[in-house]
């Protein structure tokens, strides 16, 4: 007798309105922090994350090193060493050449134009300046070329770059890039929220990535990764539980692209970095990792309770039209009361949470 009722009042928009509307708002919400996110499904695995993986340089220390100290093979002298250096790192983006840019300028050392410069991801640079077949990168790097490199002093707990002039190692270039100052807030930040691991992969050596995750109570540190190695350590992680990378490199930028969820580091990062990663932080804090993770965690808290609102209300509606008390027209009014009870909840998304 009433089943025109119940059929009126059964619809199911409050399940097929509720999450896309809270994930919207979660979107919109972490937008408006400097935190773009591509999509609803990148907001839903966010939200799962258990495990966050961190970069070094330029992601947990400003990535802005500075040169400290260099160690020139007496044959080659510390001037024409850092004004071969830094010429080739004219074609290099990473940031300690930057630094030997910016080191070889403070002196007013003019600098040669590199020829057949080819930069290796997460290694370093080759060409020639002036003739001469240059090398330029970490230590690793020049071991695979077939280098061998000196103990560089004063660089134990610090990075350090290497030149190698016609297959010799010429000078060590030692840098100093502290952590950032929002990176513990940004650890504790994590803890709270309850992830289970956070690690530091970098392609640094340990000695310079160790008193880093010291420093900030991380659970591991990897270091000597090169981009392939960072691959299989998000694959490895992965395996275990929901996985997030951040990072700002070019060399990061396959790892970002392997993780549950690629986190970029997009301020001062790389474009390869911010077009493989899933979510893109366009504020330089590295705090912005927990904060996205509180917001994607809070718009899909938002979308379940949207739609177990939406389909309760509807619920009882069924069984009061069941029992006859509503008529198919006051049916369809009341539900769509339930629809927009359900959308209005579901923006609730759009404010902050107590985790947040």
């Amino acid at each position: 007798m009433y089943k025109r009722q119940v059929l009126v009042v059964a619809t199911p928009c409050p399940l097929i309105l509720a999450a896309p509307v809270a994930l919207v708002a979660g979107i919109g919400r972490a937008a408006r922090r400097g935190i773009v996110v591509k999509g609803g499904a990148a907001l839903e695995r966010l939200a799962r994350v258990e495990t966050v993986l961190f970069d070094k340089t330029g992601t947990l220390t400003p990535g802005r090193p500075a040169l400290v100290a260099v160690e020139a093979d007496p044959a080659v002298g510390e001037a024409p060493a850092l004004r071969l250096a830094a010429a080739l790192a004219q074609g290099s983006t990473h940031p300690v050449s930057a630094a030997l840019v910016a080191a070889a300028a403070a002196g007013s050392v003019a600098l040669p134009v590199p020829e057949e410069v080819v930069e290796v991801a997460g290694g370093g640079v080759k060409g020639r300046v002036e003739g001469q077949p240059l090398l330029l990168g970490a230590e690793a790097f020049l071991h695979a070329e077939g280098v061998a490199v000196w103990e560089a002093r004063g660089g134990a707990a610090a990075p350090v770059a290497w030149l190698a002039v016609g297959g010799r190692a010429a000078a060590a270039f030692v840098m100093a890039d502290g952590v950032r100052a929002e990176a513990p807030r940004a650890v504790a930040w994590l803890r709270a929220l309850g992830l289970r691991r956070l690690v530091l992969v970098t392609g640094d050596r340990a000695a310079a990535a160790a008193p880093v995750g010291r420093a900030l109570g991380l659970d591991a540190v990897l270091a000597d990764q090169a981009p392939a190695d960072k691959i299989a350590v998000v694959r490895a992680e992965a395996a275990a539980a929901p996985t997030a990378m951040v990072g700002d490199g070019v060399n990061d930028a396959p790892a970002l692209a392997a993780a549950d969820v690629g986190i970029a580091m997009g301020a001062h990062g790389t474009a390869a970095a911010a077009e493989a990663g899933d979510v893109v932080l366009l504020v330089d804090r590295v705090d912005r990792v927990p904060e996205a993770i509180a917001i994607a965690r809070r718009a899909r808290r938002v979308a379940f309770q949207a739609i177990a609102l939406g389909m309760g209300l509807s619920g009882v509606a069924m069984a009061f039209a069941a029992a006859g008390y509503l008529a198919p027209l006051a049916g369809a009014l009341v539900q769509e009361g339930i629809d927009v009870a359900a959308i209005l909840y579901a923006l609730t998304a759009l404010r902050a949470g107590r985790g947040e």
